[in-house]
This record gives structure tokens, sequence and C-alpha cells, in this order.
């Protein structure tokens, strides 16, 4: 619906497309890592369901309409809320089936929510995930001799493919400072493409 007209959603339609929502943040890997490891705190589940309501209330009380940028930043913010980075283009494919669900179920076709019912949940990939850490976390992530603790309570060694990234240590790539001392952080999507 990229900027397009606001439609409303079908009498009973809404339910079907909430639970829509919670199927497709269900088997959006990264979003479980970052709640099965409490990376955002002890209410890392309740930040998922803020999540899903604040997306429920993008398509239905968005006056505006509706672009898929603004759709991903939503999900962005939210993994950052988690304390996730994601570098594997997974934020914009689940915003594009947000939004081509909203699209099918404004005209009543509830299939792929059907199918996402009928799916297994996937196991979780995590070379495209990592936890970003402040130095706190770093230090005592070092004092413990760099172990993780897995979900069966084993000490196992941390994964390669997850590197934390400290929050307060900016990137090279992604800042440039000005004269007067400021520094200037410049947005990941607006390295890309896009203007």
């Amino acid at each position: 619906m990229e900027g397009g007209e606001n439609r409303l959603l079908p009498a009973g339609a809404l339910p079907l497309f909430q639970e829509g929502i919670g199927l497709v943040l269900s088997r959006w890997s990264a979003l479980q890592l970052a709640v099965e490891n409490e990376w955002g705190g002890r209410d890392s589940r309740r930040k998922v369901e803020l999540l899903c309501s604040d997306i429920l209330t993008w398509f239905t009380q968005n006056k505006e309409p509706l672009y898929i940028d603004d759709l991903e930043m939503i999900l962005d913010e939210a993994l950052l809320s988690l304390n996730t980075q994601v570098d594997d283009g997974s934020i914009e494919e689940v915003a594009e089936r947000l939004i081509v669900m909203h699209e099918e179920c404004l005209d009543g076709n509830f299939s792929s929510i059907e199918k996402l019912r009928q799916s297994p949940l996937p196991r979780v990939a995590r070379s495209h995930v990592s936890q970003v850490m402040s130095d706190d976390d770093e230090e005592e992530d070092e004092e413990e001799g760099g172990d993780v603790v897995v979900g069966n309570g084993r000490r196992d060694m941390m994964v390669d493919a997850i590197q934390p990234t400290p929050v307060n240590q900016p990137t090279p790539e992604a800042t440039a400072e000005a004269e007067d001392g400021w520094v200037q952080v410049t947005s990941r999507r607006s390295r890309g493409t896009r203007n």
C-alpha cells in the first residue's frame, strides 16, 4: 500500500490480522533470539507484545498514507529496544510480509495467515544477529571468561558469529566528527541507495 489511500479492514478481519502480526513476528529469528536471551532485559517479551500492538495501531489508526519505510523504522527501533542489531535484510522482509498480509486482509483474503498457522516455527539462525552491549556488559563478560549460559544451563563459549557491539563506541563508517566536537551519526538506512 506504499503511499496509497488507507482503507479499513472488513468486519471480523481485525482479530485475524492481529493474529497474523503475531505469527509473522514469532517466526522472525532475530526477534525470537533477542527475546529468548532477554537481550532487552527481563521485560523482553513485553516489548514484543508492545511491538505487535504498535504495528496494529500503525496499520489501523494511521491517518497518513502507509509507507513501508515507516514500518521498517518501527521494526528497527523495536530491535534496538531489545539491544539487537541485524544486517541480514530481515527488517525489510518482515515489513514487506506485514504490508502484503494487510493488503490481503483488506481484500478478505486470509490465506497467508492460515499458512503461517500451519507452518512450524523455524529454528533460530544466529549468524546474522548481534547483541548490542555497553562497555559495562563487556567487562562483566571478560570477568566471567567470555562464557555464555545456554538454554540447558551449561556454559559454552560464545559463538564467533555473534559479535557484541559496544553501544558507546560508534563504528568508523557510521560517524563523522564535525569541527565543533559534535559527532554526527548517520542511519544505516541512509548509507544505501535510498534518498
